[in-house]
């Protein structure tokens, strides 16, 4: 099984709001999840980005894998 750190749409149209979660690589992008570990909302201003530091190193440790737009939103929130 492989397993991705990556976003959730939550929202409705046009409000986009995502969650940052572990999940596996095969499952829908707003489907089953592991576990959820941070927020992202892009429409504030300044966007707004929450991710739990301690769960991203330890998914990180056991060889999740982030997406392109996860690894910068780490890299931002400084985790």
């Amino acid at each position: 099984m492989a397993v991705v750190i990556r976003l959730k749409r939550i929202g409705t149209t046009k409000r986009s709001i995502h969650r940052v979660v572990v999940t596996d690589s095969r499952s829908p992008r707003d489907g089953r999840f592991i576990e959820e570990i941070g927020f992202y909302n892009p429409k504030e201003n300044p966007a707004v980005i929450r991710i739990n530091k301690e769960r991203v190193e330890y998914w990180l440790s056991v060889g999740a894998k982030p997406s392109v737009v996860v690894k910068s939103l780490i890299k931002k929130a400084g985790a």
